[in-house]
């Protein structure tokens, strides 16, 4: 009787972020499917999470780029791969992916990847070492504007591998009706949000290329001040920039409309309180996960025009897309969506969160137990 299929995916760590909640949503679904799960990497707060899905989760230092780190984790992936009978590597990141591809050529079992970003590509020897990414029997992409860059970047990438999956948003729990109303008043209050005024909403960790500061521009350019914005994000590393923009904030007479606060877990609750979401980083997004939980949540969307929102926003239907670093452009469209009659804004939920349906969690799962079968024969 053969034994029920084990894949094993490898990631650096389970801090936090998508990729990790991609790689526990995938574990959860092998296990539902009557397979075997099993995730390594150097652990984490998200690593407990693993374990609930019925998966189980090895702690390795896969972290690592030190050559001799990713040799070593290389023969500790091959005795995983003996012993529990692993069919599929399937790997995330690089560096566990060098380890992952060693261990899957020397126990003979099938290596695969998934390509979750545009990986700098300073030099030779940076793409060569990002080109392990290519080398899966399957290479899932997160989005067409993934699969261009590896066309672009990867020559000897066979597009016959590639397969497109984007990211999936857990419709549960990104949804108008799952919020707590008791999270959402601790949110407003947390905020001191002003009960007249409606919520433009910026989530992102604060760093220059999310376009934090053309977004307070575009503020700055509204003909009125009938809002309240919220720049929501940690600005770990980027303390400078934080400060640029709280001097902005100072000399632009947006004192009292806008606040830059903390991160915080209650993220459907910030949603339901807006009135639009914003997505503004002035580089491409591999896929831009903002936009599809806003999304979801019935909230109109405002995004820039490049990277992964061109695919999963309709442009006029489900908000708009804007010029990069046009502040401008983005005072329109925040104007726009400041005005909209009642209708409309009906309309615009609707269409949203009809969109939100081709991106689901479920969706992502399917299509990539499907490649495992693929793989599998």
């Amino acid at each position: 009787m053969p034994h029920p299929p084990v894949i094993l995916q490898v990631l650096p760590s389970l801090k936090s972020g998508g990729v990790e909640r991609g790689t526990i949503d995938v574990a959860r679904a092998i296990v539902q499917a009557g397979g075997v799960a099993l995730v390594a990497s150097s652990g984490g707060p998200m690593a407990q999470q693993v374990t609930t899905t019925g998966a189980t989760h090895i702690t390795l230092p896969l972290h690592s780029k030190n050559p001799w780190t990713i040799w070593r984790n290389s023969h500790r992936i091959a005795k995983i791969v003996r012993e529990q009978r692993v069919d599929i590597v399937h790997a995330r990141s690089r560096a566990p992916a060098w380890s992952g591809w060693l261990a899957a050529k020397k126990m003979g079992c099938h290596f695969m990847t998934t390509f979750h970003g545009t990986y700098n590509i300073q030099n030779k020897w940076k793409q060569k070492y990002n080109a392990i990414m290519t080398r899966g029997e399957r290479i899932i992409a997160i989005s067409h504007f993934i699969v261009e860059h590896i066309k672009q970047n990867y020559p000897d990438a066979s597009p016959e591998k590639i397969r497109i999956i984007h990211r999936g948003v857990d419709l549960k729990l990104f949804h108008p009706v799952s919020y707590s109303p008791q999270r959402m008043i601790a949110l407003a209050k947390e905020w001191n949000l002003p009960d007249d005024l409606p919520l433009i909403l910026l989530p992102g960790r604060i760093t220059r290329w999310k376009g934090q500061d053309v977004f307070l521009q575009a503020l700055a350019k509204l003909p009125h001040r009938n809002f309240f914005a919220v720049i929501l994000g940690d600005d770990k590393g980027h303390s400078t920039f934080r400060s640029e923009l709280e001097k902005f904030i100072v000399e632009n007479d947006l004192v009292g409309h806008v606040r830059i606060a903390r991160h915080t877990s209650y993220i459907a609750e910030a949603y339901m309180l807006s009135k639009v979401v914003v997505s503004n980083s002035l580089e491409p997004e591999a896929f831009g996960r903002v936009v599809m939980e806003a999304q979801a949540m019935g909230k109109p969307v405002i995004a820039t025009n490049h990277g992964g929102p061109r695919e999963t926003m309709i442009d006029g239907e489900t908000g708009w897309l804007v010029t990069p670093g046009d502040a401008n452009e983005l005072a329109f469209a925040l104007d726009r969506a400041l005005n909209l009659d009642d209708e409309t804004s009906l309309a615009i939920s609707k269409a949203a969160m009809a969109n939100a349906q081709h991106f689901s969690m479920q969706a992502m799962c399917d299509a990539t137990l499907s490649v495992y079968k693929e793989l599998l024969g």
